[in-house]
């Protein structure tokens, strides 16, 4: 991780005037020294023994690896006056915990840790912890964090609340890269902003065999998140067990998260097991959105509305104005998007809304119902389903009969129309009930190709997403009020703009897909 000396610099400006110590740890001391920077303290221990005031700084020497463990407690600084841990000399210094856990914050509020390596001695060469974990604090901030080397997970935050996480990289660790989690089902942790991120080559947890690791940021037992601008990739590949499995960015057991601009591609699973998937809103998840987010080449599906037994009920959540490309072509029965409840039953899984979204699979199905997938009131808008040459989207189980589907594109990767072994969209529809209210077809398909979609694509900066040439060329002129107008006929906000970040106007019809101005 590089963070500049100016942008260093500019930082320790903004360090209170009311600063009472600055602490300065080098490993490049032989003996103890009094913690200033002519004379500083080699062991990290010593933060333990420190009491903290507001405004407190403690300084790490960036040219070395400090090699110990700290694990502190009631820091408290205040909103005029954090406590600061960085690192001067330039460079970000290295906390290296070996086989333990380096850096544990608990019971604390007002603090910023800024521009720090944390290092562990390996998921499967010693270590069995997580890297940084804060738990129970509040209104703190971690910037441009560097952190690998953990069995379990490289940030942990636990029954934490507003706090940050900017510029976090979490890579070669376990169970996942960045976490946040709490008490079962109490949504103590809230107010979480995760932006600018990366959690990427976080394989598995070599010591989980009961359930899935692997995972590139998830957020669960939580409430009021919001994830953007973050990218998760290669992730998941060594989880060692066949059975439920990581996910890119997801989100269970929380209440109102909203995931934007990001990217989750190219993550996997162990071979013959579930999941592996870009995005997920999975089981107890409640009035969440995922928006203007792209998915490409998971090994599972791009986009995941799931829910499992156990999880308290799943309802009122939205996917809207994303991309998926070529998701799902390893894990059995994924796509770009997949309906599966592991309740097998309605009860507890209702009130999805998934519109205006792109989603294009090449050699299987852009949108799947599992087979267990009993729910009730989704509603699938103004999408672009385009898929292999045979590919099969409908679901006849009763709980189909309050689904609504709406102003879609259905068609085949080169033109046309296959489903069920329908090649005529109107049969199709008659025959399913989709895109046929009252006898009216709504939906659409094109008998020549659309879209032209390289074989590998290679996006990797959620900050070019707007921008991006292939992203920009799925939009059409021939989609143009194509669509039906949402918010008219159901009552949606829709968010006021599409993927490009382009206004909605209310009174147009609408166009199917990302774009609204074609």
């Amino acid at each position: 991780m590089k963070v500049s000396f100016t942008m260093l610099c500019l930082f320790l400006l903004f360090i209170p005037s009311v600063a009472q110590h600055n602490y300065y740890f080098s490993a490049g001391v032989t003996a103890e020294g009094k913690g200033t920077i002519e004379q500083p303290y080699r062991s990290p221990e010593i933060l333990s023994r420190i009491i903290f005031q507001p405004g407190d700084t403690v300084l790490f020497d960036g040219r070395d690896t400090i090699h110990g463990n700290i694990s502190i407690s009631n820091v408290h600084g205040n909103k005029n006056a954090s406590v600061v841990f960085t690192s001067y000399a330039k460079k970000a210094a290295v906390i290296d915990g070996g086989n333990k856990e380096p850096f544990a914050i608990k019971g604390s509020a007002y603090f910023t840790i800024f521009n720090l390596s944390v290092k562990g001695a390996g998921r499967k060469t010693g270590n069995t912890t997580n890297g940084l974990k804060i738990t129970d604090c509040s209104h703190f901030s971690l910037k441009h964090l560097d952190i690998s080397g953990f069995q379990k997970s490289g940030l942990l935050m636990y029954n934490c609340v507003d706090a940050s996480a900017d510029y976090v990289s979490a890579h070669e660790n376990g169970a996942t890269g960045i976490l946040v989690e709490g008490d079962y089902q109490k949504r103590i942790s809230s107010r979480i902003h995760i932006v600018n991120c990366t959690a990427n080559d976080n394989p598995g947890d070599p010591t989980n065999l009961d359930n899935h690791s692997g995972n590139g940021i998830l957020v669960g037992n939580c409430k009021n998140i919001l994830i953007e601008y973050c990218t998760a990739t290669n992730n998941g590949w060594d989880m060692p067990r066949i059975g439920n499995g990581p996910v890119g960015i997801w989100a269970y057991e929380a209440d109102s998260v909203i995931i934007q601009h990001c990217i989750s591609y190219r993550n996997k699973t162990a071979k013959g097991a579930s999941d592996g998937g870009g995005f997920d809103l999975d089981g107890g998840v409640t009035n969440s959105v995922i928006q203007y987010c792209l998915s490409y080449e998971n090994w599972g599906t791009g986009y995941g509305i799931y829910q499992y037994y156990s999880a308290l009920n799943w309802y009122n959540n939205t996917v809207r104005f994303c991309i998926s490309i070529n998701d799902g072509k390893i894990t059995k029965e994924a796509s770009s998007m997949l309906i599966w409840n592991g309740w097998n039953g309605d009860s507890t899984f209702y009130k999805f809304y998934a519109y205006n979204n792109f989603f294009y699979n090449d050699t299987k199905y852009a949108f799947s119902f599992s087979p267990l997938n009993q729910h009730k009131s989704f509603s699938f808008f103004n999408n672009i389903f385009i898929a292999s040459d045979t590919s099969d989207i409908y679901n006849n189980t009763d709980s189909s009969k309050s689904d609504l589907f709406r102003g879609n594109i259905w068609m085949r990767k080169n033109g046309g129309f296959a489903q069920n072994g329908f090649t005529n969209l109107a049969a199709w529809a008659a025959a399913t009930k989709y895109e046929s209210p009252a006898g009216k077809l709504t939906g659409r398909t094109f008998q020549r190709k659309l879209f032209t979609i390289p074989s590998v694509i290679n996006i990797t900066n959620p900050r070019t997403l707007k921008t991006n040439p292939l992203l920009l060329s799925l939009c059409s002129s021939v989609l143009r009020n194509k669509g039906i107008n949402i918010k008219k006929l159901f009552g949606i906000d829709t968010g006021g703009k599409d993927f490009f970040g382009n206004i909605i106007n209310a009174a147009d019809a609408g166009a199917p897909g990302i774009c609204q101005k074609q």
